[in-house]
């Protein structure tokens, strides 16, 4: 079984105790927090070597090692191949500073983005920033909801219901517009 494989299903798996589970997250966001720590001491040294280097070298067994590559892939400079790696597979942790920042704001992982090594690679205003920016990046805006009798958006002047309302396939064309609009304000 793949590392990733075995990551998951041990990580994720539904037959295991609740408080052992907790138990389990725990422990690993400990760990995970102490490692988060020593990279951004030095954020721009770029750290690599085999998924098993690694692990010996922050005191992880390979599977929390995995559980670690996984979690910060979507930060990296350049992604690892975590789907296939062993623990021979040479991996980077060069990891991009505010898209690490965002992702575990994203998260919701608290006690990763308040770690105080934060502070000395942006100040709090940035922090703040990048906190609004991820807060924002998975809101979803539901289109509002055009009444029959309002003007028609796209600016015919007729009543909604004489124009584009009319018919599903003229709504659909007037959707997508009103979409590409909010898209080009945003």
């Amino acid at each position: 079984m793949a590392l990733l494989e075995d990551w998951r299903a041990y990580a994720y798996d539904q037959q295991t105790d609740k408080n052992r589970m907790q138990e389990f997250w725990d422990e690993y966001f400990e760990k995970e927090k102490g490692v988060y720590a020593q990279l951004l001491e030095n954020p721009d040294e770029e750290v690599k070597g085999t998924v098993k280097e690694l692990a010996d070298k922050y005191g992880l067994d390979l599977r929390t090692m995995t559980g670690f590559l996984d979690g910060i892939n979507d930060s990296l400079k350049e992604k690892n191949p975590i789907d296939t790696m062993d623990e021979d597979t040479e991996v980077s942790l060069a990891f991009d500073k505010e898209m690490l920042y965002k992702n575990m704001v994203d998260a919701k992982a608290e006690w990763l983005y308040n770690l105080p090594q934060w502070e000395k690679i942006y100040d709090e205003e940035t922090r703040k920033q990048f906190y609004l920016e991820a807060k924002k990046m998975n809101t979803v805006v539901k289109p509002r909801k055009i009444g029959r009798n309002e003007p028609c958006p796209c600016g015919s002047g007729k009543k909604y219901k004489q124009c584009h309302g009319r018919t599903k396939e003229l709504e659909a064309e007037l959707q997508e517009m009103l979409a590409a609009k909010e898209q080009e304000g945003a």
